[in-house]
């Protein structure tokens, strides 16, 4: 199959998909005027058509993850105009529109590994400015910036840059040096010692919820540096840092607030008004909502905190069914997998995108568990679905860098100098 004919045929599935959903709007959705509905879907099948053209004049090797990404973003917007009611969600399209932005940047950033690379520094300073903004600006323990009109959340900005720090860092495996009879890489003890600080932080503000992602980017990072050829990591250093971590994690519990200790032991059923109250309500939405759902705009769960975000797979399932809220998460899972599917060039690509799909894994893990009361609660957002401009923006970035990882630039980073100096010779030789 020729590649403009596969690229017309992804087109086409992405259309019928969108349409679908659309017409069960229009033949089963709560709306008061059909005006509602003609902008929702003008609105989706229009960025549906402007991105299908922009897409051609970012050259890749493939469009898997693109196609993917605007099917899963327009789906999230048909979501989340439907909750309450139908209607065009102005602030949810802005931030989809957002996070397609960030996908671009996020693949033009790291192509080139050798040109991030000579950025590493920047990368870690970028990471202590957002905590230094966090602590400065958001008020006391707390993680958002409050603007009026719009709330920004500076830790989420935080997960890209501690996955490039970790890739931009893998190619000093090879420069280690003997410390106490232990082989030391100084930007491992660097990088561990960030991503410490950025969980220490997390906990002082309470934002709980976001230390497990945190921690799986930086153990798929530490298995990568463990894989990297003439690494040599030694028994002995391998089971030191797996007690650090184990003493640490206990260190955690032990000293962990008691709400959330008594999140962790908590049964949300003798207390279903006050602590157990998001999650009763979401599991009886799920069971209310069965395979197919009540219809879109026709469920109750919008009543409840946090329904567009921390519960969203629970209002999905009663609105729309169980059967479609599993149909999205598998479409985000596929987009997890992509790498598998088209390997990445590289190693610091690899690395690259072990920390984006840690990342989104433990992110659909704990929004989905939680909202089923298989783990406790944390109040994460699911990527890609959940309202939400921090989350939407940072998630479209680390979309990217997936893609990016599939079709890299391995040319060498030149100035004007070497550039001159490469035209005088050329000059000589003729």
């Amino acid at each position: 199959m020729s590649g403009a004919l596969s690229y017309l045929l992804s087109c086409i599935f992405v259309v019928a998909v969108h349409g679908s959903m659309l017409l069960n709007v229009y033949s089963n959705g709560n709306y008061s005027s059909i005006n509602d509905v003609i902008g929702l879907s003008a609105a989706v099948i229009l960025l549906d058509a402007v991105y299908f053209i922009i897409m051609p004049f970012f050259k890749h090797r493939t469009y898997a993850v693109d196609f993917m990404l605007l099917l899963i973003l327009n789906m999230s917007m048909i979501f989340q105009s439907c909750f309450g009611g139908v209607h065009f969600d102005t602030k949810h399209f802005i931030t989809i529109i957002a996070a397609l932005v960030s996908c671009r940047i996020g693949y033009m950033l790291c192509r080139n590994h050798r040109w991030i690379q000579t950025k590493k520094k920047f990368i870690w300073a970028g990471i202590g400015i957002l905590l230094v903004v966090i602590l400065l600006f958001t008020g006391s323990r707390s993680m958002w910036i409050d603007l009026g009109f719009m709330s920004i959340q500076p830790s989420e900005f935080i997960k890209p840059l501690l996955v490039l720090a970790c890739a931009t860092s893998i190619a000093e495996q090879q420069n280690r040096k003997k410390v106490w009879g232990f082989n030391v890489v100084y930007d491992n003890l660097i990088i561990f010692g960030i991503t410490a600080v950025v969980i220490l932080f997390q906990w002082w503000c309470r934002d709980l919820g976001s230390i497990p992602t945190f921690a799986a980017i930086y153990a798929s990072c530490f298995f990568m540096r463990i894989c990297y050829p003439k690494a040599k990591f030694s028994k002995k250093t391998l089971i030191i840092a797996g007690s650090v971590l184990a003493v640490a994690a206990i260190i955690g519990i032990i000293l962990a607030p008691a709400y959330v200790k008594a999140r962790l032991f908590a049964d949300i059923w003798s207390n279903p008004d006050e602590d157990g109250y998001q999650q009763t309500k979401a599991l009886i939405s799920i069971a209310e909502g069965g395979w197919f759902g009540k219809g879109p705009g026709k469920g109750f769960l919008h009543e409840v905190f946090a329904y567009e975000s921390d519960i969203v797979f629970a209002t999905i399932s009663e609105e729309w069914g169980l059967l479609f809220a599993l149909m999205t998460v598998l479409m985000l899972v596929l987009i997890v997998a992509m790498p598998l599917v088209n390997p990445p060039r590289s190693y610091y690509h690899g690395t690259m995108c072990a920390g984006v799909c840690a990342a989104f894994t433990m992110q659909m893990a704990l929004n989905i568990f939680g909202s089923c009361n298989m783990i406790p609660f944390t109040g994460v957002t699911l990527p890609f679905i959940s309202a939400g401009g921090s989350s939407m923006v940072t998630s479209g970035l680390m979309i990217g860098m997936i893609i990016a990882a599939q079709s890299p630039v391995f040319a060498n980073p030149t100035n004007k100098k070497n550039k001159k100096k490469h035209k005088q010779q050329k000059r000589r030789t003729v």
